[in-house]
């Protein structure tokens, strides 16, 4: 069977190793800088010429499925709709869609402070088309929106081949993920998961504990003793909270120093060089045909026969956008401290409960919150304790034993969600 996947340069030669090269196309290393419409451009055509060459060896397939990681989710979704378009969702059955910390609502930080400021700066400047297009800066083509905004736009034919697979899914770390937070990966406009988790009572998916969170009831509801800690504990958490941290906080600091001027001149090169890329892209002298993935992405501009085939999808889609004077007041109907409901409902509608934070989320992030959601998705928040890097960790990103709770995370999305 044939795999597409999204891999970096460390993990190649894992890949390989285990899988023949035949069978592997891997959109990897810095090609993930050149932006997420030529990846999914990338995919589809792989995708395509794969189902064209097993098609004329007798072995056609029947079924669809894609599972996306980090930004691989993001490429994923602008690929599907590009098969969709050419009408490849009609001779497949879509079943699965899946992805693992992916930032569907940008990776803007919803929050103030310093970390916040410099990320939301730094990071559209320093990894070229797709840095800009995963913090909503610019215009995608001549649509005058970003482009994350025009892949959830119901009119797209991105959410409609969404909205065509049977089973929609994501898993959403709840911890330590620096780079899709999991307002983001998790479609969610609040974070449930922002309290001190060590007193929370957590409600796991029975037979995977401590690591997969029940997607309908999150955390369970304290008894009145415990949901005040005697003011003596108080005073000694926060003294282990400052003791844990603070060798953390002194080791951003060193790596800001001393790793960040690399970082910003390897960005640098790495733009440079994606930017030559894209031109030729652009230009039709990457050796490869994209043209014939430069189609009207919205429905409305292409065929208007297929308005009646999904006008049930289309009433779902319909709901009223959320002002932009409530975007900073979003509030839930329940807190940390009691039964907590699934992010569907979280997100689909404002309370008078202010025990959540409120995330600073733009008009535009509102948007594509309640237009995914409207699609629907099973979501489920990942507890990865072994290791700081949980980003890396919900996938088991390389083989190191801090990174075995992935296996969890995974046994669950094939005993679970997964149908073949």
């Amino acid at each position: 069977m044939p795999w597409i996947l999204m891999a970096d340069m460390r993990q190649m030669w894992i890949i390989s190793a285990s899988w023949s090269m035949e069978s592997l196309h891997i959109n990897s290393g810095n090609y993930t800088y050149d932006g997420i419409e030529l990846g999914g451009e990338r995919i589809a055509l792989e995708v395509e010429d794969t189902l064209g060459s097993l098609e004329a060896q007798g072995s056609p397939f029947t079924k669809l499925s894609i599972v996306g990681y980090s930004l691989g989710g993001l490429v994923a979704r602008y690929a599907i709709g590009l098969l969709y378009s050419r009408g490849w969702f009609d001779k497949l059955e879509p079943v699965n869609f899946t992805t693992f910390a992916s930032p569907h609502v940008v990776v803007r930080m919803p929050w103030d402070g310093l970390y916040s400021y410099l990320w939301n700066s730094l990071g559209p400047r320093s990894i070229s088309m797709s840095g800009k297009q995963l913090f909503l800066v610019g215009s995608f083509l001549d649509s005058g929106k970003p482009l994350l905004s025009i892949l959830a736009d119901p009119d797209s034919v991105f959410v409609r081949a969404l909205a065509r697979f049977k089973h929609r899914c994501v898993y959403a770390n709840i911890v330590n993920d620096r780079s899709t937070v999991f307002y983001t990966t998790a479609i969610s406009i609040i974070d449930p998961f922002q309290q001190d988790l060590e007193y929370t009572p957590i409600n796991y998916v029975d037979g995977y504990e401590r690591v997969v969170i029940d997607s309908n009831v999150y955390t369970l509801r304290l008894s009145k003793a415990q949901k005040q800690l005697p003011f003596i504990s108080q005073i000694w958490q926060q003294i282990e909270q400052v003791a844990i941290n603070l060798p953390v906080s002194l080791f951003v600091v060193v790596l800001i120093t001393v790793v960040l001027p690399f970082f910003l001149v390897n960005s640098a090169i790495q733009t440079l060089r994606s930017r030559q890329r894209i031109r030729l892209h652009e230009e039709g002298k990457s050796g490869a045909p994209f043209a014939q993935y430069r189609i009207p992405l919205l429905v409305k501009d292409v065929q208007h026969a297929v308005e009646d085939v999904f006008e049930d999808i289309r009433e779902l889609q319909i709901k009223q956008r959320t002002s932009a004077k409530n975007t900073t007041t979003v509030k839930d109907k329940t807190n940390a401290f009691v039964e907590t409901s699934p992010i569907e409902t979280q997100s689909q509608g404002l309370s008078t409960d202010n025990r959540y934070p409120a995330l600073t989320l733009t008009p535009t992030q509102i948007s594509i919150i309640e237009s995914l959601n409207s699609v629907g998705f099973r979501k489920y928040p990942v507890y990865i304790h072994n290791h700081r890097h949980s980003h890396a960790a919900i996938i088991r990103r390389v083989p190191k034993k801090g990174f075995d709770e992935a296996r969890i995370v995974i046994k669950h999305w094939l005993d679970q969600e997964f149908e073949i």
